[in-house]
Formats: C-alpha cells, structure tokens, sequence
C-alpha cells in the first residue's frame, strides 16, 4: 500500500564549513548528529526524460531509514508529495504497477527504464526542540552518479557501468535543509545562516536533475500577453485547468473517488474557455482542440452519469415505504448502475492510454507555454465585459424561449441547452475574475445557481429514462415494481420548484 508524505525542503551547492549551533533559530533548542548513512538508489524515467522534464522523480532506493520506491511530485505552492512504497512492491527491472499508472500522463505511453544511479553518503544533523522532537532535519551529502543507458541519450559518454551498460559519473557536494515538524520561519532562519557561510541555492529541483541537467532539452520559448489585459487573464485560466487535469490523471485511473467527475469539470472549463474566447484566440489551432475536449468529457461522463445516477436512486429507493420493497429496490439499482460504472470507467482508462489522448495533453502543453492569442488578447476589461455580455445574452435567450414551451420533451430539451449555456457563461465568467473583479464574481455565482438547478431539473429527466430498464428487467427476474413506479413519480416532483429558482436567480442577474 502507498504510504504519502509532504516534503518540504531546500538545496544547496557545497557544504557548511562550520556545524550549525542552535542560536537564533525559532523553537530549536539543541543538535545531535542523526548518524550517517549510505544511499543506494536507481532513477527511472523514459528515453526523452519526461518525468524529469514535468519536475517527476521516480526511484528505487536501498539504505539509510526510508528505503524503498519514491516518486516525488511537485506542487505550484512549492511543496513536494512523496509517495512510498516497500522495496519488495518491484524489481530493478519492474516499476511498481502504481507507479507507473501515476506517472503515465507525463511518460505518454513512454517506456520507463534506469536512466541514473546515484550514490550519497550522507552526514545528518538533527534540529530538536526542548522535548527532543525533530523539528527539521539538516544533510550533508556526497553524490557519485552514473548516467545509464547513456547511448540513447544526447550528450557525451565518458565511462562504462558495472553492469555493462554506457556511463557518464558525475560528482558533487550538496547539503539540504528538510522541515519535519518545524515551521517556515525555521527554514528561512537555516537559509540565513547557511548563506552567511557561503552557500547558495541548487539552480536545479534535484538531483537527478543536477545528474542530467546538460541532457534536459531548453525550456520551450514561453510568449506572456499583455499584463492586464484579457488575454493574460484568460492564459492563466486555461494554464491552471490544464494543470488541474494532468493532476487529476492518476486518480482517475486509480478510480479514487469523485476523481472522474472532477477531471470532467476541468475539461468542460478549457472548453468553455477556447469556445467562449473564440474572439480572442486563432480558431484554426482551437476549434480542434475543443473538439478534442468535447470527446474527453463523452469519455468520461459515461462513467459519471451512471456514478450519479446511481447515487441518486440509490437514495432515494432506501427511502420508500415498506409496501414498496426499499431494500430490495435498492440493492438493484446499486447493482445495476455500478455495473455501468465500472464498464464505463474501464472504456474510459482505455481511451486514457491511447494515442487521441496523449496527443490532446501534448496540445494542453503547447497551450501552457504558447497561447494562440489573436491580436483582440492585447485588450483590457472592455474587452472581457463584452464577452461576458455576449455569454448572458445567449443563457437569456435559450432561457426564454425554453420557458416558454409548454411541458414536454421538447420544453425539457429547451432547458438542457439554457443549462448548457448557464454553464459556459459561468465558466466564463470564472475565466475573467482576476480582470473583471466583483463584476465577474457575482456573475459567475448566479450563473452558477442557475445552472445547479437546471441541473436537478436535468437529472430527474434522465432518471425517469434510466428507471425504465431496471423495471423492465426487475419485472423479469419477478420482482415486485411498485418501487420503481413511486420512483418515477419522484423525479419530476420539484421541477416547479427548481424552474422558479432559475427565475428568481435570472431576474436578478439582469437588473
């Protein structure tokens, strides 16, 4: 079983040419030497160095109090997460499946092989506080790493493995700072004393980035909009969902829960966003690319209509009344809907290993470092009003002329589209805060009630369709169907309700 821990530490070049005493650092009330330790450990990474090039580390090693399987994964607000598992979880030759299903987003489909091996003896000094705890732990460390497989990876060789396989031996001196129960004061406090001995902070994020920094391509060429304008606003939206679904990746293939309905979220709002923006960006590079999302959000709401689905009449059916059979009602539906669940999230952990899919995150990349800005991007808040009014008017049209139909299919179609621009006049507001402020908070919060309750009107119409199967096939096995029919009854029964919501909610809006 994965175990996770936060890591929170610093790097330097070199080493302290004089011990570090416990005075005018916060809590700490002594020092003791933690004893040394020898580290042993094999890096693993695909031929074109992806995981490294997204921050990644992924290692075996031996020695030393934590050995085991470590894969290291950065986080925007400067922490790391460590994932850990036993030693005995792979081999030298066999990444733990977990891990490779953690890091399949950024290998693409990649082959993960040995690209280093590092070792580092290591020199440990404890911070403590008055009770003996370990507040922060400070390491000396001296680094000798092979570069492995060198022939398939650009740069020079320089030496042969003991295995037979090319090498390249890099040494070093580096020491770290790790907090453990201490407080950031504390690490900047260590900063301050190590750099009044000399010590500078490690250009590079570790060390198998130290390791292989000469064989890292060059960051791509990054092009930033215009400060205040639409466009920064709307680069930085589409950067921090992009980001939000390569996070969400694994958990979605590790099925955890609520993780699919998240990662369509993130989908629906880099659609909106390219679609919404169409003013402001070059269709012919985002039309495709919006297609391609529309195909991941199918993809995954299959599995999430039926997750939702089943959530609801499970509840529900556990609330009949006797005469009505709940229990047995129940356990039906359960069986039923988690049965198109689980179909549904394997189709969609297939599509998730495909070449459609690898090539749309390397889309969302290209999107991250070079936004297809049109000249329009350049403009200011005018420019993000005028979108956001546009997006109004189209919810308020779909509204209109829904509620105006008489109740029926076509009405409950109607509605379904208002919700769907609800939903893209939200989004696109959520787009535009950091331009628009107030103006575009309060829009998005009442396009966002509005949208909630078209979306309960919405789910009881797809209740009442999906509740005929089961009947039909409870019907069929001989089961009593009262249940099922007082279900039925049920989905329509706030949909006044909910329609008088919308109302309130878009009268507001437009005054």
């Amino acid at each position: 079983m994965v175990t996770l821990y936060e890591e929170t530490e610093r790097s330097y070049d070199g080493a302290l040419r004089q011990a570090l005493t416990p005075d005018g650092l916060p809590d700490v009330a002594s020092t003791t030497a933690g004893g040394p330790e020898t580290l042993d450990a094999v890096h693993y990474d695909t031929a074109e160095l992806r995981l490294l090039r997204g921050g990644i580390t992924l290692r075996r090693r031996t020695g030393g109090h934590d050995a085991g399987w470590h894969l290291k994964i950065p986080h925007r607000d400067g922490h790391r997460t460590e994932l850990r598992l036993p030693l005995d979880a792979g081999s030298a030759r066999r990444v733990p499946d977990e891990l490779v299903t953690r890091t399949r987003c950024l290998a693409r489909g990649g082959r993960l092989a040995p690209v280093a091996h590092l070792r580092t003896r290591r020199e440990r000094t404890l911070l403590l506080d008055r009770d003996r705890h370990t507040l922060a732990e400070l390491v000396r460390d001296e680094v000798s790493a092979q570069i492995l497989d060198a022939a398939r990876l650009p740069g020079p060789v320089a030496a042969s493995g003991p295995d037979g396989t090319l090498a390249e031996l890099v040494t070093w001196t580096e020491t770290e700072v790790e907090l453990l129960e201490g407080g950031h004061g504390l690490l900047d406090a260590v900063d301050h004393r190590l750099r009044e001995q000399g010590l500078h902070r490690s250009a590079t994020t570790s060390k198998l980035a130290r390791a292989l920094a000469d064989r890292l391509p060059p960051p791509p060429h990054s092009s930033e909009p215009a400060a205040g304008s639409a466009g920064e606003a709307l680069a930085c939206y589409l950067r921090e969902q992009a980001a939000k679904l390569r996070e969400l990746d694994p958990s979605v293939r590790l099925d955890e829960p609520d993780a699919v309905h998240r990662m369509r979220v993130s989908v629906r709002r880099l659609r909106s966003a390219l679609t919404a923006h169409r003013c402001l960006l070059e269709r012919e590079t985002v039309d495709p690319l919006a297609e391609e999302l529309r195909w991941l959000g199918q993809v995954l709401g299959h599995a999430r209509d039926a997750e939702v689905l089943g959530r609801r009449l499970g509840a529900q059916a556990a609330a009949l009344p006797p005469a009505a059979h709940p229990a047995e009602v129940a356990d039906r539906l359960h069986a039923w809907f988690d049965h198109r669940y689980a179909y549904a999230h394997r189709a969609a952990v297939h599509a998730m290993g495909g070449h459609r899919y690898y090539a749309l995150l390397d889309a969302l990349d290209d999107l991250d470092t070079a936004p297809p800005l049109s000249a329009r991007a350049d403009r200011g808040a005018s420019q993000g009003r005028r979108v956001l009014r546009r997006e109004r008017r189209r919810t308020g049209r779909r509204l209109r002329a829904a509620l105006d139909l008489p109740a029926g299919a076509d009405r409950d179609r109607a509605l379904h589209r208002a919700r769907k621009a609800a939903k893209r006049a939200r989004y696109t507001a959520e787009s535009l805060s950091t331009l628009l402020g107030a103006t575009g908070r309060r829009c998005g919060k009442r396009m966002k009630k509005i949208q909630k309750a078209l979306g309960v009107h919405q789910d009881g119409v797809v209740a009442e369709q999906a509740l005929l199967p089961v009947a039909a096939a409870a019907t069929r096995a001989g089961e009593a169907t009262f249940g099922y029919g007082m279900l039925y009854a049920l989905q329509r029964r706030s949909a006044g309700e909910q329609l008088a919501t919308v109302q309130r909610h878009w009268r507001r809006l437009s005054h």
